[in-house]
């Protein structure tokens, strides 16, 4: 989100002048059939995974969207129709019920929504955090409370057995991020070819300079967001259960970010007991395994390193990343749907090697 802090200020106003008359509903129950029946082309042993934040701001802060939300929609259609649809979406920015109506017009039988507004973080504040509080702006947007839930849905070809929810706690959030109830949602997908049910969590992390406060602030906030997701993982992850953790984690190409990032990701991994793994870094790093090199807009989002796709396997099962395809990029004039690429991961899943990760390596983390 690029906008100058006037605006944003004005924006800010305008929605809580409007009495979040336009405010998204979850509705009563937390998986919602988007269509009657589907046919699944796909064979056991391959899953394909897209992550794409579709800009889905609503109004003011974003006008004249509603005709990308339907292209998004209409085009992965297309690739239904072809039998080349994405297996499971996970879609960041999703505010609006525009935005929200993706995964209905696209024909995904299951559609999970993450955090609303009214979902509270639980984690107790620290001394720090307690401080970090006080210092919160109302014209940065800090102290106007959660306007927006989370903007996050997983679309599902395949049943959802369950599904956990978590919202960041209010220290950890900085600047006009603090308006979206920002968090994650976990769901336990039963996918063909793999013998235990995966863990599916979309989630979306706190922006750096679009949050329109210093960078100390914001990165005390993706930090203690980055804590928040790990222990919402642990709690709720056995060492057996292989996890697709994918979203817009707005680490960027910023060293303090990276490190912590991979610091947490790596904690997390022992927790697992399996190797972590990115889908594009793997794919740059070994391109013959995917098929050849990254396509151009694939390599233009690994080195933004804001949306990732990241597996850990589990004790029981390999994913091997196999794959990667943009079917959301940018056009032959420079432009694109979202201010982001949605690529989509083709992994193939076979059962786990004892001692051997899904590269063929030791457990060691390679994320980046």
């Amino acid at each position: 989100m690029k906008m100058n802090r006037s605006r944003l200020s004005i924006a800010v106003l305008a929605l809580a002048a409007a009495g979040l008359s336009w405010k998204p509903t979850q509705g009563g129950a937390p998986v919602r059939p988007a269509v009657t029946a589907s046919t699944l082309s796909t064979r056991d042993g391959v899953l394909t995974v897209m992550t794409y934040n579709v800009e889905g701001l609503p109004w003011p802060i974003r006008l004249g969207r509603d005709a990308a939300f339907s292209r998004i929609g209409d085009r992965l259609a297309v690739l239904r129709r072809r039998g080349d649809q994405p297996h499971i979406v996970m879609l960041q920015e999703a505010f609006t019920e525009e935005a929200k109506a993706i995964g209905r017009q696209a024909g995904y039988r299951f559609v999970v929504d993450g955090p609303g507004p009214d979902l509270h973080g639980t984690a107790a504040p620290t001394p720090a955090d307690t401080a970090f509080l006080q210092q919160a702006s109302f014209l940065a947007g800090e102290r106007s409370g959660k306007l927006l839930g989370s903007g996050l849905q997983i679309l599902s070809d395949y049943p959802v057995r369950s599904i956990r929810r978590m919202a960041f706690p209010d220290f950890a959030c900085a600047g006009f991020d603090c308006l979206a109830n920002k968090g994650a949602v976990l769901a336990m997908i039963d996918i063909p070819g793999s013998v235990v049910p995966v863990a599916v969590v979309d989630v979306h992390l706190n922006s750096r300079r679009a949050s329109h406060v210093d960078d100390a602030r914001s990165l005390y906030a993706f930090r203690r967001q980055m804590d928040a997701l790990e222990a919402f993982l642990a709690a709720n992850l056995r060492p057996d259960t292989p996890l697709l953790l994918a979203g817009d984690f707005n680490v960027g190409p910023r060293p303090s970010r990276t490190a912590y990032f991979l610091a947490r990701l790596h904690d997390l991994g022992s927790h697992v007991r399996s190797g972590v793994h990115d889908a594009l870094r793997s794919c740059a790093i070994a391109p013959a395994s995917c098929g050849g090199p990254l396509p151009a807009d694939a390599a233009y989002s690994l080195k933004r390193a804001r949306d990732w796709e990241i597996v850990m396997p589990g004790s029981r099962m390999a994913m091997d990343v196999a794959g990667i395809s943009v079917p959301f990029g940018h056009d032959a004039a420079g432009g694109m749907l979202s201010d982001h690429v949605g690529y989509i991961a083709r992994y193939r899943i076979r059962p786990a090697v004892a001692g051997r990760d899904l590269r063929g390596h030791g457990g060691s983390a390679r994320a980046a």
